[in-house]
């Protein structure tokens, strides 16, 4: 039998993404845009299926390093993968109907796929060279990609405010791993930890930590780097904002959790620089912020994008209450909170794609009366934001749960007493949704007859998945918490 390489999932993804291009340069006619989308699908599904595969035959229990040490192949690496994969598949289903008959949906289906490779490299990066070269492998194509509706003014400015923010940040955080290399002599995440552990490093290396933690701050949509979620979000296809604010949040996430506890552990720097500290108040000011700022929008596409910089706060959690957990079970939760997260927000977003391609308008008002006109769909929508709430009729209510009550154990009960509150405060602005489906009468009308099968197939199964993830967490909880513990074992 031959042994796959345990960095198969990300070939898979490269592999797609070249066909996709070949496909489009070398087969003859105009009506490619079935096959393309199939090749896409079957790359993002292929490369899920095998990172399963992986974690379920036990290969990440052994850490497998390639390059030499600077990707890591571990149950951290292999759960993000799962995810964003997961994330990818739904969003080129959901595509399809999205791009058809467009001039460029080739490209549009490659950068989805690099992006997704570059998502997938960074969960497994093992140095900051590669966790550098893994985010510009991620955020070259989502400029491209939220400024992909060429003609739509908004849509180009906020993929030109994206990429200036986003090359912004990249320097910065280019400019904080020299001052790291300077401090340590290294790249490797590994030594970096342990010249921090032998040695008392100077303010140089602090500065570079914060820098670095700078980058990571504007890729997962945090305070004081948020800013660009919005307009990133609202300008793009809602698929895009779909793939954006789940897999690319959740792929951030992952090189941080793998950065900040293997290169600059905590118990090593804290007296150099206590990132613990500045996190759990960023944490604080990001949910907060996110949530209120949510609660004043009147676009529901706008609504969903502040509560995503919300969410991230919560995740946020899972790092700063590592001052006070060594089990790794405030990290873990945290890894269930994104997995869990990434589907209810893929659906959301996706309904809003669905709700567009209807003809259906931007504002709560505009939603009035789609549950009586397509009451599956709405339904799913219901489950999404109602499990972003925390009510128990999806996952959220358990991956809030554990994350909660696992950062009290930590001693962090004042970070989740504001949690709690953002949380009862994001009822009302989901609400609002549920409110205008099933409650509003409508004041206009529109045509819902055309229902993309791509598109409605995608809500429906990320509404599947968050109601079953509710029945049927044990894997996913045991997964993030082994993952996590390994991590800071």
């Amino acid at each position: 039998m031959v042994e796959l390489p345990p960095l198969s999932p990300q070939y898979a993804l490269a592999l797609a993404a070249l066909l996709v291009l070949a496909v489009d340069t070398l087969a003859p006619g105009d009506r490619k845009d079935g096959l393309l989308a199939s090749i896409a699908g079957a790359g993002t599904l292929v490369a899920t299926g095998l990172a399963v595969w992986f974690a379920w035959a036990g290969t990440g229990s052994d850490a497998f390093t390639s390059f030499e040490g600077a990707l890591v192949v571990d149950d951290l690496a292999l759960f993000f993968t799962v995810l964003v994969g997961s994330i990818a598949t739904l969003v080129v289903a959901a595509s399809y109907d999205y791009v058809r008959e467009h001039a460029h949906a080739a490209e549009y289906y490659a950068l989805v796929l690099l992006a997704t490779t570059g998502m997938s490299v960074l969960a497994a990066a093992n140095s900051l060279a590669t966790v550098f070269v893994a985010l510009e492998l991620v955020s070259l194509p989502s400029y491209v990609l939220v400024g992909f509706l060429k003609s739509n003014k908004d849509s180009v400015e906020a993929s030109m405010k994206y990429f200036l923010v986003g090359a912004l940040s990249s320097a910065v955080m280019l400019y904080g791993i020299s001052l790291v290399y300077g401090a340590t002599g290294s790249l490797a995440l590994a030594d970096i930890g342990a010249t921090a552990a032998e040695q008392s490093l100077d303010g140089v290396f602090g500065v570079g930590v914060l820098m670095v933690l700078g980058g990571f701050l504007f890729k997962t949509a945090s305070v004081p780097f948020h800013f660009w979620a919005p307009e990133a979000y609202e300008g793009a296809p809602a698929p895009i904002s779909a793939f954006l604010s789940s897999a690319s949040k959740a792929a951030g996430f992952a090189a941080a959790f793998r950065v900040f506890t293997v290169g600059f552990p905590l118990d090593a720097v804290a007296s150099t620089v206590n990132w613990a500290l500045v996190l759990a108040v960023l944490a604080a000011v990001t949910m907060t912020l996110g949530n209120f700022a949510a609660a004043r929008q009147e676009s529901v596409k706008r609504m969903l994008a502040y509560s995503s910089i919300g969410h991230a706060g919560y995740v946020l959690i899972g790092l700063a209450a590592l001052a006070g957990d060594a089990d790794g079970l405030v990290l873990g939760a945290s890894m269930m909170h994104l997995f869990a997260y990434g589907f209810m927000n893929t659906g959301a977003f996706l309904f809003v794609a669905l709700a567009e391609h209807w003809g259906v308008g931007e504002t709560f008002e505009d939603y009035a009366g789609l549950g009586r006109r397509a009451p599956v769909a709405s339904l799913a929508m219901t489950v999404f934001v109602f499990s972003l709430a925390g009510l128990p009729v999806g996952v959220g209510i358990l991956s809030k749960y554990f994350l909660f009550a696992s950062a009290v154990d930590a001693g962090f009960v004042w970070l989740v007493a504001i949690a709690v509150v953002n949380s009862a405060l994001s009822l009302y602005f989901y609400s609002r949704v549920v409110k205008a489906l099933w409650v509003t009468e409508p004041e206009t009308a529109f045509d819902i007859r055309s229902r993309p099968a791509g598109l409605y197939a995608a809500v429906v199964t990320a509404g599947v998945v968050t109601v079953l993830l509710l029945v049927a967490f044990d894997p996913v909880a045991d997964t993030a918490v082994s993952a996590a513990t390994a991590l800071l074992g």
